[in-house]
């Protein structure tokens, strides 16, 4: 008989790993209600035309496509069979798709809300995506994202926040990270220079990739697009600059001097550095102009965390798209998001070793069951103490001692109450610290107002 099994790119996770994850989601809901966002959710399955074409040609192979119910097959084109046009046979066989991000999604959210909402609109979204990628250390099939945007203001205060954002909750987990910055106004500009204003998508999609494939596959990705080896070797020292935040801007406005989109993103860029001057951010803000985010519909700032002391990609990401609502019929609103990637932060944390001591939620007192009378004692106590926010549980059985005591030590709860005939006629019990061993009869009052067992 075959062994179950999951799907490579997705995982189980146990108790303790559940524990250690809700404080990773309960941290960033925490410092995303500081800042005033409101939380959604939207279905795991969108329209496929929904999410079709929102990000590149690499991202449209990665979506998970859902086969129509009943016949699929009724709607497919022989010719299409014939020539093995899998595109054109995954359209004509699918009419959903899980989400690939929470963006698109959001931005379709918020046509179809438009009514109900006020705006600027800040949201934040906690829940998985799914991307049909080759699973790799640190990269998933199924993951969840927890996202903050804010549409419908253009202005730059916006992007300050959710760097803040960033640097707040990476400092409650004790994560050392570097946020990287670019803009894709820069990215642009320097495309408009080397006179290939065209192929923006193409290069920016090959600079992405530095840190994965290095300077020479770059290069050959370059040309491989069709762009000429003159205007490859304009883009060298643009991809390979070096200096301080300053510095590299100062070079970047005499390099873009001829491009008006270019110059607004060093102005931008130079806004956001400006401001976060005043505020003492922790992690180290790094212009790298190699970071281009390959989704499509980023126009102005974007950003990468990167962890300082684990190899490992991007924890988070994100920047602004000016007319994500466009392709749904409401043009011109303006939006700025980020994304944590909470199955990396996982990770991070587990091999840093960084979880506090009490992220888990474990039962802090186990009753032993010696019978049915003790049984029908011990229930009324039971309530008296989960109304006082205590965790408490009763051994669903008479077993031998010994089970229950190693029921308690497994499941690491730090008391066991025993109540046997003598106890129950004195109101008494024998409390045990499964810690120190050490034992103590107390009253059952005594138990009611032990601050030990307060939240």
């Amino acid at each position: 008989m075959q062994k179950p099994s999951i799907p490579k790119g997705t995982r189980d996770f146990s108790p303790a790993e559940m524990a250690k994850r809700n404080y990773i989601f309960d941290t960033i809901r925490q410092v995303f209600h500081l800042y005033g966002f409101k939380q959604i959710e939207t279905p795991a399955m969108e329209n496929l035309e929904t999410l079709m074409g929102k990000y590149g040609e690499e991202g449209d192979k990665l979506l998970f496509k859902i086969l129509n119910s009943g016949d699929f097959l009724s709607d497919v084109y022989g010719d299409d069979w014939a020539n093995h046009n899998l595109l054109a046979l995954a359209n004509q066989m699918c009419e959903k798709g899980l989400r690939y991000d929470l963006t698109v999604p959001f931005a379709r959210f918020v046509v179809m809300h438009r009514n109900e909402i006020s705006f600027p609109f800040k949201r934040f979204q906690i829940q998985p995506v799914w991307r049909a990628d080759r699973p790799q250390k640190g990269r998933y099939r199924e993951f969840f994202q927890c996202d903050a945007d804010i549409v419908g203001s253009d202005s730059l205060l916006n992007e300050v926040e959710l760097i803040q954002i960033i640097d707040e909750v990476f400092k409650r987990f004790g994560i050392r990270v570097a946020i990287k910055l670019n803009n894709r106004k820069i990215l642009s500009g320097i495309a408009e220079i080397i006179g290939e204003a065209d192929k923006i998508v193409d290069i920016t999609v090959a600079i992405d990739k530095l840190d994965k494939i290095g300077l020479e596959n770059v290069n050959a990705e370059l040309l491989s697009k069709g762009i000429p080896e003159t205007a490859v070797a304009q883009l060298q020292p643009i991809i390979l600059l070096s200096g301080s935040n300053r510095e590299k801007l100062a070079t970047l406005k005499s390099v873009l001097q001829t491009s008006e989109t270019g110059l607004k993103g060093v102005e931008e860029i130079e806004i956001l550095l400006n401001k976060t001057d005043l505020l003492n951010i922790t992690a180290s803000l790094d212009l790298d102009l190699t970071l281009a985010r390959g989704l499509n519909y980023y126009t102005g700032a974007i950003l990468e965390v990167k962890a300082l002391d684990v190899a490992i990609g991007s924890i988070t990401g994100g920047g602004r798209y000016d007319n994500l609502t466009g392709v749904f019929g409401m043009p011109d609103v303006s939006g700025v998001g980020i994304s944590f990637g909470a199955d990396r932060i996982f990770d991070v944390l587990n091999q840093l070793n960084l979880y506090p001591e009490n992220s888990g939620q474990q039962t802090q007192i186990l009753f032993v069951n010696f019978g049915e009378q003790e049984e029908n004692y011990i229930l009324p106590i039971i309530k008296k103490l989960r109304e006082k926010g205590v965790s408490v549980e009763l051994y669903p059985e008479a077993a031998k001692l010994k089970k229950q005591l190693s029921y308690a030590d497994d499941n690491q709860i730090a008391f066991v109450a025993m109540i046997g005939e003598n106890e129950r006629t004195e109101d008494k019990m024998t409390l045990k610290n499964m810690i120190t061993g050490e034992q103590q009869l107390i009253t059952v009052e005594d138990l009611f107002d032990n601050k030990l067992f307060a939240r």
